[in-house]
């Protein structure tokens, strides 16, 4: 029995066109990026859904030549750009959640982020947790999946992945990284700022007052109570920046 390499190339050529996307949207997005993931788990992961996508994908032909690298290269910048999208909605909730912590002075508090490699304060680190487990309990991955497949099936050999128009999306989408993390702070920053201004009263009405031996802790008990029913409002402001999220990676990827 013999077997004809020349047959296995064009399916080799549309299994390197898929793992360029998925490998690039695998190396950035939230969860299948994970740092904390052991780098073989992260590699079979890669594999695994370029194997199931690659029935999807178009018929595209000499990937190792000189056009076919820069496709590639555009393939793998396109899957990228979607991850660091969807990537900056967990940022901003992050973000959000250390401006809590240095509002109710929990600045200090930090704990190691396996994720960025360094330390990060502890109220992002909690609400990042909240949002990765809001993330997968509403199928945020299989949504991302599906997404990916939804594009195999749009695109075309020629198609060579993102455009000018889509870089500057992606930079524009930077802005809501500030304003998410607003949405997500300003309940129980109100809340702070309120009691914040109490304190100033007092300081005025008695000066001799130690206001860091009495505040700190009042400060800090008030900012749990309000850090507490602000909690409610967090999916709501997740869903709003995931929204516009997939908004637009469904227009980078299937136009």
């Amino acid at each position: 029995m013999t077997f004809d390499v020349a047959l296995l190339l064009p399916w080799m050529d549309r299994f390197l066109w898929a793992l360029a996307r998925v490998g690039g949207l695998c190396l950035v997005a939230p969860v299948f990026g994970a740092s904390v993931l052991p780098m073989r788990v992260r590699a079979g992961t890669v594999v695994m859904l370029t194997l199931v996508l690659v029935p999807l994908t178009p018929d595209v032909k000499d990937v190792l030549g000189a056009a076919g690298m820069v496709n590639l290269a555009s393939q793998f910048v396109a899957g990228a750009a979607v991850g660091f999208v969807l990537q900056l909605v967990f940022d901003a909730v992050q973000f959000g959640g250390g401006l809590v912590g240095q509002g109710m002075s929990l600045g200090f508090a930090e704990v190691v982020d396996p994720q960025a490699g360094g330390n990060a304060n502890v109220l992002g680190q909690f609400y990042l947790a909240l949002v990765t487990l809001l993330f997968l309990a509403m199928d945020g991955h299989l949504q991302l999946i599906a997404l990916l497949a939804e594009s195999f099936r749009h695109a075309s050999p020629s198609h060579f992945g993102l455009d000018t128009n889509g870089l500057h999306a992606v930079m524009v989408f930077g802005v809501r990284l500030f304003g998410g993390a607003l949405r997500v702070a300003l309940p129980a920053m109100t809340s702070l700022l309120l009691v914040n201004i109490g304190f100033a009263a007092i300081s005025r009405a008695a000066p001799s007052m130690n206001l860091f031996a009495v505040g700190f802790p009042i400060t800090v008990s008030l900012g749990f109570i309000a850090l507490w029913l602000s909690l409610p409002s967090l999916p709501g402001a997740f869903s709003t920046l995931q929204d516009a999220a997939w908004d637009l990676m469904r227009r980078l990827l299937v136009g």
